[in-house]
C-alpha cells in the first residue's frame, strides 16, 4: 500500500503548474491537528511541528525556496485526498493544515498571510494526502 501512495504522489508532482513549479504532496494530518480534537497540549505540539517541518522540507524539495515572490497576494491551491471515502467538512481540512501552511512560507521566506487559499476535496488516496501548488 505504501508503494501507491509513493507512486501517486510522483504522478501528482510530475505535472507541472503554469507558472513553471511542482506541486507539493504531504501526509494526511494527524488527528491531533483537527479543530475537533481533544488531546494534551502536548500531543498537539509534537503533530504541530512534526507537519510544519515536513511542508518546511517538501517545500524546499520542490524547490519553492528558489521563487521571488513578488509583493503581494501569493495564491495556493489545495487539494485534500482523504484516506477513506467518508465524508470530510472541507473547512475542518483547511483548519488541520495551519502548520503546513506554516511549513511552507518558512520555505518560501514570506509571511503566512499573503497566502490566499483555494481548496477543494480530492479522490481518495491510500494512507491521505494534501497536494498544494502555487498558482
Amino acid at each position: 500500500m505504501g508503494g501507491e501512495m509513493i507512486a501517486l504522489a510522483h504522478r501528482v508532482e510530475a505535472i507541472p503548474n503554469p507558472n513553471g513549479t511542482k506541486p507539493v504532496t504531504l501526509s494526511w494530518p494527524a488527528h491531533a491537528l483537527s479543530p475537533n480534537a481533544r488531546c494534551h497540549w502536548a500531543v498537539k505540539s509534537k503533530a504541530v511541528k512534526a507537519y510544519r517541518r515536513e511542508a518546511w522540507i517538501e517545500g524546499l524539495r520542490a524547490k519553492w525556496d528558489k521563487l521571488d515572490p513578488a509583493v503581494g497576494l501569493i495564491g495556493l491551491r489545495v487539494v485534500f485526498q482523504p484516506p477513506s471515502n467518508r465524508r470530510y467538512d472541507l473547512d475542518n481540512c483547511v483548519a488541520s493544515i495551519k502548520s503546513l501552511l506554516d511549513g511552507l512560507a518558512d520555505a518560501l521566506g514570506v509571511d503566512d498571510a499573503r497566502f490566499q487559499l483555494s481548496a477543494a476535496m480530492g479522490p481518495k488516496a491510500p494512507r491521505g494526502a494534501v497536494v498544494v501548488s502555487l498558482e
